[in-house]
């Protein structure tokens, strides 16, 4: 067998044709077509990583606003804790301080109740006091005990203090008149005696009027100008008896 170089020319060529045409026509094609799809996974791996990175990023952002949160939420709550805290504290100060004040009231009315009671009690004790010395002295009044009370009277009168005599003097210069009254009728010598002694006194000799009022039980009432000497059962008793409305209860 005899090789045809003719033929194995046109063969070489009909193989080199057809490798410029799968070339051309085929295996260019597939390579572009794998480098776009080369280029297609790299931007998609590179798009995803982007993504990935994004992602991270956000997620530590969030994170980090959760920490952030987190943190404020708790100093809200130490801060509404501390709040809580100072508002019972007032509460309770001002709880102590308004059952301090409703235990002074209470105090304060049971003071005045038992004031009350114990005024109550005295003036109960005056009026059954005023009423056993009335009943006492008006059994015991008589012109002996009168008589002893003058005597009394006339010696009082000449101890007076300084200040006394000197208001009772001058009281006698305006009056003219000087009314002695009695619980029983008077002797002369028993006027006479009251008469020089309040004579002495006013520095003058004025007029006297005798009265008499049973009502006075024993003693003398004397008025000299605006000045009224008591001393006599009755207002004795009466002075007694003011006692029991006038007194303040300690």
């Amino acid at each position: 067998m005899q090789l045809n170089w003719t033929t194995f020319f046109f063969e070489i060529i009909n193989f080199l044709v057809l490798v410029w045409i799968l070339k051309i026509f085929l295996y260019q094609p597939i390579l572009k077509v794998l480098s776009d799809r080369r280029s297609f996974i790299d931007n998609s791996l590179a798009e995803a990583k982007t993504l990935q990175q994004q992602a991270t990023e956000l997620e530590q952002k969030y994170q980090s606003r959760l920490d952030d949160w987190e943190l404020e939420k708790q100093k809200l709550l130490d801060q509404l804790q501390q709040e809580i805290q100072i508002e019972r504290s007032s509460q309770f100060e001002q709880l102590a301080q308004q059952l301090s004040e409703e235990r002074e009231k209470v105090a304060v009315i049971e003071q005045r109740q038992q004031a009350e009671t114990m005024k109550q009690y005295q003036q109960k004790s005056h009026t059954q006091g005023a009423r056993f010395a009335s009943r006492l002295l008006t059994s015991i009044a008589s012109p002996e005990l009168e008589s002893r009370l003058i005597d009394s009277f006339i010696d009082n009168m000449n101890r007076l203090t300084e200040d006394t005599a000197s208001a009772l003097t001058s009281a006698c210069e305006s009056i003219d008149q000087i009314t002695v009254t009695s619980a029983y009728a008077l002797t002369e010598s028993q006027q006479k005696i009251i008469s020089i002694t309040l004579s002495n006194l006013c520095h003058k000799q004025p007029n006297y009027s005798f009265l008499q009022a049973p009502e006075l039980l024993a003693g003398l009432r004397i008025g000299i100008g605006a000045w009224v000497l008591r001393f006599n059962l009755q207002d004795e008793l009466s002075s007694f008896s003011e006692l029991n409305h006038d007194k303040p209860v300690s």
